[in-house]
């Protein structure tokens, strides 16, 4: 997000000889495919024409080596996954003040006005399900401030919707240690890399067991049919093995039956009967049906995908039935960039009022970098004069409602995209201070090739959250509250973006070390 600073860290990674690069190029293609860390190639890498069945798969853009990440900062990280969870299972279940808040993005925000409207009919209907799963992923960049003793992480965002890559980051740990143990890496950096530097993450099957413990929540079917759980796809789908990981895991750890259902085919395939119940019948066994008991997210998350009435009408239609929704409507609402923007302004109060508790709200706050509205409020002015100026505007990224990548716009843009909105559409996006990461190298292995250089990492923490909405708003039990695991996600520190799947980042692994 902004220029690294400097180097804190080790010389790092190694020179690697011509016979070493190969035998480690060779290990990590065969084990990436062998356990699943693959995703479909793109046109541009295999065309259509020769994979015209969409059989083939290739592996995963990953690093060669785990990044370098201060210990204390993935520490810190992991410290407030509880808290996170507790913050936005809170968030999601005001909603009075989350409509405030999104009543500010209604009028100049399509995508944010039609899913508030979702709610607002099933609202008027009355709401057939009162559990609710969150699966998030909070991302955070090591921060360098040359004032304070040593690195801290700052949020990047929260995802409280298709939080992906924890299919991939499980066994992007275990290449790693994989290659570590066959004598892959150099005998020079044996005093950084050990199989003690690199944790795993148990994000596959702690995941699942988040779906299995909401699953195990719904209960048995009242009409006989058979349970299951739906996972909602975008189709095509080049990310399908990060989904597989936990659709096994469910299955072989849980017993749970899943199905994967395309966004497109929600009217088609389910009906929602006079009990609000979601029945699912599946194309290649019409002959038999089955009842929801989770609708997992996994698509539904972007403007794009949402072509035509029909979309609205399938987002409607799932949204009312009685199946638990991850995320809800309004737990989707809550992962918008307005939401973390309130929280984060300087001297907001809005924190406290999530988190009572007063040591959980403090670390929260910790990992907050300022965030300011571009609204016409005082804060709102003072971020005008920041986004508007080339020279000030060079320390900010401006960021819109939205997820899964490529939308954001960064440092001296920032004043000529301004140039060209309506001051009315200013308020749909958010101005964050960039945060300052450390300098480091590693080598990407992407599309067949490798790339070595400079890089900047960002942690995702996924936590699992299981919680019933109360009779009065803002009320509400939580069940269940866990860490479930990391992601690293590197990309080159000439990009500007991270997203694996849009295209710029490339998954990796921690090696904890002290600066």
């Amino acid at each position: 997000m902004a220029a690294p600073q400097g180097n804190m860290y080790p010389d790092y990674p190694p020179p690697l000889g011509g016979e070493q690069e190969k035998y480690l190029l060779n290990s990590l293609k065969d084990f990436s495919i062998a356990h699943g860390l693959a995703v479909r190639p793109t046109p541009s890498y295999v065309s259509p024409e020769t994979d015209p069945a969409v059989a083939l798969a290739t592996t995963a853009p990953v690093t060669l080596f785990p990044s370098l990440f201060p210990r204390v900062c993935f520490e810190q990280a992991r410290s407030v996954i509880g808290a996170y969870n507790e913050l936005y299972s809170a968030i999601a279940s005001d909603e009075t003040w989350l409509g405030e808040i999104i009543g500010e993005l209604i009028e100049i925000d399509d995508f944010m006005a039609n899913l508030w409207n979702v709610h607002m009919k099933v609202k008027k209907e009355g709401y057939a399900q009162t559990l609710n799963l969150g699966l998030f992923r909070s991302d955070y960049m090591v921060h360098v401030d040359p004032s304070e003793p040593q690195p801290s992480v700052k949020q990047v965002e929260f995802n409280t919707i298709a939080s992906s890559f924890g299919g991939l980051s499980t066994q992007v740990s275990s290449l790693h240690k994989h290659l570590l143990s066959i004598g892959a890496y150099p005998e020079s950096i044996s005093s950084i890399v050990s199989p003690s530097s690199v944790p795993p993450s148990p994000s596959v099957p702690e995941l699942a067991k988040g779906m299995a413990k909401a699953h195990e929540a719904y209960g048995k079917s009242s009409g006989g049919l058979q349970t299951c759980v739906v996972f909602l796809v975008q189709d095509p789908e080049r990310n399908v093995f990060d989904q597989r990981h936990i659709e096994y895991a469910l299955n072989e750890n849980h017993g749970v039956r899943t199905f994967r259902l395309p966004f497109g085919r929600v009217l088609q395939d389910t009906r929602v009967d006079s009990d609000r119940k979601l029945i699912y019948t599946p194309p290649h066994t019409p002959n038999r049906q089955y009842e929801v008991s989770l609708i997992y997210f996994r698509a539904g998350y972007a403007p794009s995908e949402y072509i035509s009435q029909e979309a609205w009408d399938a987002r409607l239609h799932l949204e009312r039935s009685a199946a638990i929704k991850c995320p809800s409507v309004l737990l989707q609402l809550a992962g918008t960039k307005k939401v973390q923007q309130v929280l984060a302004t300087p001297h907001s109060p809005h924190l406290k009022r999530f988190l009572p508790n007063e040591k959980q709200a403090t670390e929260v706050l910790k990992t907050f970098a300022p965030i300011y509205p571009l609204d016409t409020s005082t804060a709102g002015q003072e971020a005008r004069q920041l986004a508007t100026d080339p020279a000030t505007a060079a320390r900010y990224v401006m960021k819109p409602q939205r997820e899964g990548g490529g939308n954001n716009v960064y440092r001296k843009a920032i004043p000529e995209l301004l140039k060209t909105l309506p001051e009315t559409q200013w308020p749909a996006y958010i101005l964050m201070e960039m945060i300052e990461p450390p300098a480091q190298s590693n080598v990407i292995f992407r599309n067949g090739e490798s790339q070595k250089g400079g890089v900047i990492c960002e942690l995702g923490m996924y936590g699992a959250c299981l919680w019933r909405q109360g009779e009065g708003d803002g009320q509400r039990e939580v069940l269940e509250n866990f860490d479930a695991g990391y992601l690293l996600r590197t990309k080159g520190d000439d990009s500007e973006e991270g997203g694996v799947a849009a295209g710029f980042g490339a998954i990796d692994s921690a090696c904890l070390v002290d600066v």
